[in-house]
């Protein structure tokens, strides 16, 4: 007699469902990408008997995509169909964000975002030739220079989109008030409002299809309780020097206007002439220029070794 599946988790549920009824097309598409890995490496209590989802789509060198945020994978759908026909791509949701499980006793700091990162790099290089290409986009441009400079023997370059978090120091948010910052979050409106400033052209780019995307996971089983962990830890700030040593480039949009003006300028003092920034592009150089992100890490990759 063979042995029953698992029972699919709420996550699985949610992701599942997705790949059915999204209204983006290439978000169904993605969402049905979507495995869900054991991760051996990760051996803290609670974390064992979980298992992640991870997009993984096309053939080739291996590219590790990180989303921002509150948010998950699906950010990068508009990027994945320019990149799958040469590339292997592997789409994480970070650690207590997207859809990722989230046990109650786990670290909802940075170091557990690393932690789940780093396990997941060693599946990777298990399975596949060559070091890895990384694109982080956002909060995920700050891990994914910490995750370059742990892993300087797995990670072979580094695109960062509109990176978040490289300057500054962390600022915990105090308990209560890290309570209201994630039930503020999660309403419809700010919900709506934080999605149209990501855009360079909100009117023209945002509709429903947009939204639903923006708000999909925040149904995930523990989303509240992480999130307001994550804030109290103080997040990733601070962590963009030194750079890693691998090859890097940084794309950004002129009409980015989620980062304060001082955030953005800090961040380019620090990166120097390794940024491009982009015309009619906002916060999310993916959504807004999918074709340019594409070109831009296809000449990173041509131009080194």
């Amino acid at each position: 007699m063979a042995a029953q599946a698992p029972p699919r988790s709420p996550q699985q549920e949610l992701v599942n469902q997705a790949a059915g009824s999204l209204i983006d097309p290439l978000g169904r598409s993605l969402a049905a990408a979507v495995q869900w890995w054991e991760l051996p490496g990760l051996d803290r209590p609670g974390f064992i008997a979980e298992r992640w989802p991870v997009a993984v789509v096309g053939q080739g060198p291996p590219l590790l995509l990180l989303h921002g945020f509150d948010s998950c994978f699906l950010e990068f759908r508009r990027l994945v169909p320019l990149l799958a026909a040469d590339h292997q791509l592997f789409i994480p949701d970070l650690f207590g964000f997207g859809f990722s499980p989230r046990p109650a006793d786990a670290d909802y700091s940075p170091q557990g975002v690393l932690a789940h990162l780093e396990a997941l790099v060693g599946r990777i290089r298990a399975t596949s030739t060559g070091p890895i290409g990384l694109i982080g986009a956002s909060m995920g441009g700050s891990v994914a220079v910490e995750l370059a400079r742990r892993q300087p023997q797995a990670i072979a370059r580094l695109l960062l989109l509109a990176p978040a978090g490289l300057t500054g120091r962390p600022m915990p948010v105090p308990p209560l008030l890290d309570a209201l910052g994630v039930r503020f979050l999660a309403l419809p409106g700010v919900r709506r409002g934080l999605c149209r400033t990501a855009f360079a052209d909100p009117d023209r780019d945002v509709g429903p299809a947009e939204l639903e995307i923006a708000s999909l996971h925040l149904a995930s089983p523990g989303w509240a309780q992480a999130l307001g962990a994550f804030a109290r830890s103080g997040g990733f700030a601070g962590g963009g020097s030194p750079l890693p040593p691998q090859p890097l480039q940084v794309l950004w949009g002129q009409q980015d206007r989620i980062l304060r003006p001082p955030q953005k300028r800090a961040a380019l003092a620090l990166l120097g002439d390794c940024v491009l920034e982009l015309d009619d592009c906002g916060h999310l150089p993916h959504i807004d220029q999918p074709a340019a992100v594409a070109l831009a890490w296809r000449q990173l990759r041509e131009s080194q070794p």
